[in-house]
């Protein structure tokens, strides 16, 4: 049996950037031209490893103790999730070696959250977290 891990957003519309625009459009972009999901697995691959070896572990114990197991990838996967979060709104992301990353967007402060988007006294924020959607429909599954 072979397991494939997927990492991915839930697919919506992103309307900061036009109408027929969609959050699986935005994640493309990225990938395409700064490898963000890439990026955030070479740093945290062994990581996410590690967790999901736990949860087969915990898994094996549950059944070795009489006790039906729930899906021994959901505990690791939402880590995976929570750590990809992490690895943005904490700018970690800025720091992996990137080409082109803080992006100038970021550094001017560009906001779509706000009513003036391109207020030049808007604060810096993070690298991909304009409207936050990108990172808030970031997913991780296995089949």
């Amino acid at each position: 049996m072979s397991l494939t891990l997927h990492l991915g957003v839930v697919v919506q519309p992103y309307s900061a950037y036009g109408r027929h625009v969609t959050t699986g459009d935005v994640a493309t972009w990225l990938e395409d031209r700064y490898g963000v999901m890439g990026a955030f697995w070479r740093v945290h691959g062994k990581d996410v490893a590690r967790d999901m070896e736990g949860g087969v572990l915990r898994a094996v114990e549950l059944v070795m103790m009489g006790r039906r197991g729930a899906d021994p990838y959901a505990r690791a996967m939402s880590d995976l999730q929570h750590r990809f979060r992490r690895f943005i709104s904490s700018r970690e992301v800025e720091r992996v070696g990137i080409p082109g990353v803080p992006t100038q967007a970021a550094l001017r402060g560009v906001n779509h959250r706000l009513k003036h988007p391109y207020r030049k006294s808007n604060p810096r924020r993070p690298s991909f977290r304009d409207t936050g959607l990108y990172e808030a429909s970031f997913r991780a599954w296995i089949d």
